[in-house]
Protein backbone atom coordinates (compact mmCIF):
# COMPACT_ATOMS: atom_id res chain seq x y z
CA UNK A 1 0.00 0.00 0.00
CA UNK A 2 1.20 3.67 -0.67
CA UNK A 3 1.90 6.34 1.64
CA UNK A 4 -0.32 8.31 -0.19
CA UNK A 5 -2.81 5.91 -0.40
CA UNK A 6 -2.83 5.27 3.63
CA UNK A 7 -2.83 9.10 3.87
CA UNK A 8 -6.39 9.87 1.64
CA UNK A 9 -7.94 6.54 3.21
CA UNK A 10 -6.74 6.94 7.27
CA UNK A 11 -4.77 10.35 6.87
CA UNK A 12 -1.47 9.24 8.25
CA UNK A 13 0.35 5.81 8.94
CA UNK A 14 -0.11 6.61 12.91
CA UNK A 15 -4.27 6.70 12.12
CA UNK A 16 -4.01 3.67 10.11
CA UNK A 17 -2.63 1.34 12.92
CA UNK A 18 -4.87 3.47 15.48
CA UNK A 19 -7.91 2.02 13.11
CA UNK A 20 -6.32 -1.57 13.69
CA UNK A 21 -5.79 -1.66 16.78
CA UNK A 22 -9.14 -0.22 17.40
CA UNK A 23 -10.65 -2.97 15.74
CA UNK A 24 -8.26 -5.65 17.10
CA UNK A 25 -9.12 -4.67 20.80
CA UNK A 26 -12.77 -4.42 20.22
CA UNK A 27 -12.72 -7.44 18.76
CA UNK A 28 -11.40 -9.31 21.89
CA UNK A 29 -13.69 -7.55 24.11
CA UNK A 30 -16.69 -8.20 21.86
CA UNK A 31 -15.81 -12.00 21.67
CA UNK A 32 -15.27 -11.99 25.51
CA UNK A 33 -18.53 -10.62 26.05
CA UNK A 34 -20.23 -12.99 23.97
CA UNK A 35 -19.30 -15.68 26.88
CA UNK A 36 -22.06 -17.11 29.20
CA UNK A 37 -21.31 -16.25 32.82
CA UNK A 38 -21.49 -19.08 35.44
CA UNK A 39 -19.19 -21.99 36.29
CA UNK A 40 -17.65 -22.64 33.13
CA UNK A 41 -17.27 -18.78 31.89
CA UNK A 42 -13.11 -18.87 33.09
CA UNK A 43 -12.54 -22.33 30.56
CA UNK A 44 -15.13 -20.75 28.11
CA UNK A 45 -13.05 -17.35 28.17
CA UNK A 46 -9.68 -19.03 27.60
CA UNK A 47 -11.13 -21.25 24.71
CA UNK A 48 -12.15 -17.90 23.33
CA UNK A 49 -8.86 -16.56 23.86
CA UNK A 50 -6.80 -19.40 22.33
CA UNK A 51 -9.15 -19.08 18.92
CA UNK A 52 -8.50 -15.31 18.91
CA UNK A 53 -4.70 -16.07 18.92
CA UNK A 54 -4.57 -18.23 15.58
CA UNK A 55 -4.04 -15.36 13.91
CA UNK A 56 -0.32 -14.04 14.67
CA UNK A 57 -0.31 -11.08 12.60
CA UNK A 58 -3.25 -9.59 15.15
CA UNK A 59 -1.46 -11.02 17.99
CA UNK A 60 1.50 -8.55 16.75
CA UNK A 61 -0.50 -5.38 15.76
CA UNK A 62 -1.69 -6.06 19.58
CA UNK A 63 1.50 -6.24 20.98
CA UNK A 64 2.85 -3.44 19.30
CA UNK A 65 0.08 -1.13 20.36
CA UNK A 66 0.67 -2.42 23.77
CA UNK A 67 3.83 -1.55 23.85
CA UNK A 68 4.09 1.65 21.88
CA UNK A 69 1.70 2.69 24.86
CA UNK A 70 3.65 6.14 25.54
CA UNK A 71 1.75 7.21 22.24
CA UNK A 72 -1.41 8.52 23.78
CA UNK A 73 -3.25 6.94 21.38
CA UNK A 74 -2.48 3.35 21.71
CA UNK A 75 -1.52 3.71 25.27
CA UNK A 76 -5.63 4.43 25.81
CA UNK A 77 -6.46 1.48 24.19
CA UNK A 78 -4.11 -0.77 25.78
CA UNK A 79 -5.62 0.25 28.94
CA UNK A 80 -8.84 -0.18 28.14
CA UNK A 81 -8.73 -3.12 26.35
CA UNK A 82 -6.98 -5.28 29.37
CA UNK A 83 -9.27 -3.41 32.20
CA UNK A 84 -12.00 -5.00 30.54
CA UNK A 85 -10.58 -8.29 30.09
CA UNK A 86 -10.12 -7.94 33.79
CA UNK A 87 -14.13 -6.51 34.21
CA UNK A 88 -15.30 -9.50 31.93
CA UNK A 89 -13.59 -12.40 33.73
CA UNK A 90 -15.20 -11.08 37.02
CA UNK A 91 -18.54 -10.02 36.02
CA UNK A 92 -19.12 -13.67 33.73
CA UNK A 93 -17.02 -16.25 36.69
CA UNK A 94 -18.04 -14.27 39.82
CA UNK A 95 -14.29 -14.82 40.77
CA UNK A 96 -11.94 -12.53 42.50
CA UNK A 97 -9.01 -9.97 41.38
CA UNK A 98 -6.86 -12.44 42.00
CA UNK A 99 -8.33 -15.05 39.57
CA UNK A 100 -8.72 -11.96 37.25
CA UNK A 101 -5.11 -10.93 37.24
CA UNK A 102 -4.10 -14.02 36.71
CA UNK A 103 -6.40 -14.54 33.81
CA UNK A 104 -5.31 -11.38 32.23
CA UNK A 105 -1.84 -11.76 33.33
CA UNK A 106 -1.61 -15.24 31.54
CA UNK A 107 -2.82 -13.95 28.43
CA UNK A 108 -0.25 -11.45 28.10
CA UNK A 109 2.37 -13.81 28.59
CA UNK A 110 0.92 -16.27 25.79
CA UNK A 111 1.38 -12.52 23.78
CA UNK A 112 4.62 -12.45 24.56
CA UNK A 113 5.79 -15.99 24.02
CA UNK A 114 3.98 -16.07 20.87
CA UNK A 115 4.93 -12.70 19.35
CA UNK A 116 8.60 -14.47 20.55
CA UNK A 117 7.93 -17.61 18.05
CA UNK A 118 8.17 -20.05 21.11
CA UNK A 119 6.23 -22.43 19.49
CA UNK A 120 9.07 -22.37 16.80
CA UNK A 121 11.98 -22.57 19.26
CA UNK A 122 10.36 -24.56 21.44
CA UNK A 123 13.50 -26.66 21.53
CA UNK A 124 15.45 -24.14 23.00
CA UNK A 125 16.32 -24.44 26.47
CA UNK A 126 13.40 -24.08 28.21
CA UNK A 127 11.31 -22.53 26.00
CA UNK A 128 8.98 -25.65 25.50
CA UNK A 129 8.00 -25.63 29.15
CA UNK A 130 7.86 -22.11 29.56
CA UNK A 131 5.27 -22.63 26.83
CA UNK A 132 3.62 -26.02 28.59
CA UNK A 133 3.22 -23.90 31.89
CA UNK A 134 1.63 -20.91 29.95
CA UNK A 135 -0.96 -22.52 28.04
CA UNK A 136 -1.04 -26.53 29.40
CA UNK A 137 0.50 -29.40 27.63
CA UNK A 138 -2.15 -29.99 25.06
CA UNK A 139 -2.71 -26.52 23.80
CA UNK A 140 1.52 -26.34 23.88
CA UNK A 141 2.03 -29.44 21.37
CA UNK A 142 -0.81 -28.17 19.18
CA UNK A 143 0.91 -25.11 19.12
CA UNK A 144 4.44 -26.66 18.34
CA UNK A 145 2.47 -28.43 15.54
CA UNK A 146 0.92 -25.68 13.79
CA UNK A 147 4.61 -23.67 14.02
CA UNK A 148 6.72 -26.98 12.53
Amino acid sequence: MSQPYVVRLFGSKHDLFAAALARICDAIVASFEQVAPGPDAARDLGDVYVRLLGDRDKLRVLMHGFVAGADPTFGLQARRTLVRAFEIFKELTGEDDEAARNFVASGMLINVLLAAEAPEHADEHGVGHLLVCAVGADAAAELITDAA
